[in-house]
């Protein structure tokens, strides 16, 4: 009978552990890697609705201010693996305005506490720059346990 009770407890208690880690998936494009990641960091596709990712990789020549503008081959290939690694979850599934990971619902609940003028220090310089305080970010681990904000 104690087993009935132990094993909900132990699920509920891990899923914090859960909700921060966001691996990459294995089967990443190097094109992925070699486009995108060469300018920002590799962002988990989990992070993003499918909608949010298809208008995304439909503008780049206008990416947030710059030309990202890739081959049609590269460019479905990337786009076509975003989606299908997109967001499932309702929490991060939702539509981010602007197409941003920092204007979605979720982001701005887990940053809340987080003063404007920490993001504009010149050790984080943006919202954007996950891996600024997210140690492992680059890893899709996001916990909050794992947090270094720069102190300039």
């Amino acid at each position: 009978m104690k087993t009935y009770f132990i094993l909900p407890l132990l699920a509920i208690l891990a899923m914090p552990a859960f909700a921060a880690k966001m691996s990459i998936p294995i089967d990443t494009p190097k094109s992925y890697e070699a486009e995108c990641a060469s300018c920002h960091m590799a962002y988990p596709p989990s992070l993003l609705s499918r909608k949010n990712w298809q208008n995304i990789m439909s503008n780049l020549g206008k990416h947030f201010g710059t030309d990202a503008s890739l081959d049609s081959k590269t460019q479905a290939e990337i786009t076509q693996w975003l989606v299908k690694n997109a967001a499932t979850r309702s929490k991060y599934s939702v539509f981010a305005p602007e197409n941003r990971i920092t204007k979605s619902s979720w982001f701005i609940h887990e940053h809340d506490e987080v003063r404007f003028d920490i993001w504009k220090r010149s050790g984080i310089k943006s919202p954007a720059n996950c891996s600024a305080c997210h140690i492992d970010a680059t890893k899709g681990d996001f916990s909050e346990h794992n947090i270094r904000i720069p102190i300039k």
